[in-house]
This record gives C-alpha cells, structure tokens and sequence, in this order.
C-alpha cells in the first residue's frame, strides 16, 4: 500500500504541467490577483477609455522561429492594445502596457496580458512573477517597427495556453481570415544594448 502511495504521488507531480512546476512560490496567488484587478478589461471599450490604444492588427505566426528568431512555436498572439503612457515606466503587475485579445466573431476576447520594456529603458533582462523575460528582439510590423528592440513578458490569464502560461505565442489562438490578420514570422533576436 505504501508503494502504491508513492507511486501516486510520483504520478501526480508528473502531471504538473512544467509552467506550473518552474513558477516560484506565491506567483499563483500573484498572477490570480492581477487577473482579478484587470478582469475590468474584459471589455475592450474601457481599456481604450483607461488609454490602451488598439493596433488593430491580429498577429499569427505561422511557422515556429528558427535560427537567429526567437524560439516562437506555430500560434497566434491576438490584437495588441498598448498603453503608451505605460511604456518606460517602473514594472507594476497591476499596469502591464499591453493587453492582448483574441477576436471571437464580432468581438474582442480578453486572452492575455504582456509586460513590454524597450532595450533603450533597461539594456539587462527584466524580471516579474520570478521569471526573465523574453528577448531582446525586433519589433514585430507592422505594430510596432522593427527597429524597436524590447523585451516582453506574457502571461495568458484569460485564455488557457498549451504552450505554457508565460510563452508568447498560444497555439489555440487562431486569427480569422480578415484584411486585419497579419501573418509573419517571429521576430529576430538581438544582442544586449542594442
């Protein structure tokens, strides 16, 4: 029986998905505290009255990065509302300066929030919910140009990712086929400092 208790209990931390596993103590109870306080974004309208400024554009990358890319598998990102007035300002949890959606419809889903600071803000990796994030890369067109080499953090609060909480991409999140849907390949990494 109590080989029977351990195999159990190898079995179920097995089971933890790895994002799950590698997230440090508390960033659970964190990141459910974030997503209550930006639950009010649900509706994309008072984002834009809060000062998120939609780029219209939904991001779907195709093919997984390759060499020089970042490491991106196949999925989409969704519409960025970026919050310029955010942007080169302290890290806060609270304030991420993009909120991504996922268009179902005629409607815009709440799927993820992404933290965004530019090289020329902190030229070493930025740190939230204990984790780095993820660059320095070019900027993705057309959103944002390619000379704007940042680092960026994801954490898909709303809309379940199979990748992984914190990866950039959501395999399950799909553009439709409309003039608004941009198809392109992940971008390039960049040195530090760059």
């Amino acid at each position: 029986m109590r080989r029977l208790h351990l195999a159990l209990a190898c079995l179920a931390v097995t089971a933890v998905p790895p994002s799950a596993q590698s997230m440090p103590e508390g960033t659970s109870r964190t990141l459910d505290n974030v997503k209550a306080a930006l639950d009010k974004y649900k509706d994309p309208i008072l984002a834009v009255h809060d000062g998120y400024m939609s780029t219209i554009a939904c991001m779907q990358f195709p093919p997984p990065g390759g060499d020089g890319q970042m490491a991106y598998p196949a999925g989409g990102m969704g519409v960025h509302l970026l919050n310029l007035s955010l942007v080169g300002q302290p890290l806060d949890t609270l304030k991420p300066q993009v909120l991504i959606y996922e268009p179902v419809g005629d409607s815009l889903r709440l799927a993820a929030a992404e933290w965004f600071v530019p090289v020329q803000v902190s030229s070493e990796q930025p740190h939230l919910f204990g984790r780095g994030f993820d660059g320095p890369m070019e900027g993705h067109p057309p959103i944002m140009p390619p000379e704007l080499h940042h680092w960026d953090l994801h954490a898909w609060l709303w809309k379940k990712n199979p990748a992984g909480m914190f990866v950039p991409v959501n395999p399950d999140l799909t553009c439709p086929d409309k003039p608004y849907t941009v198809k392109h390949d992940p971008p390039d990494m960049v040195g530090h400092g760059h």
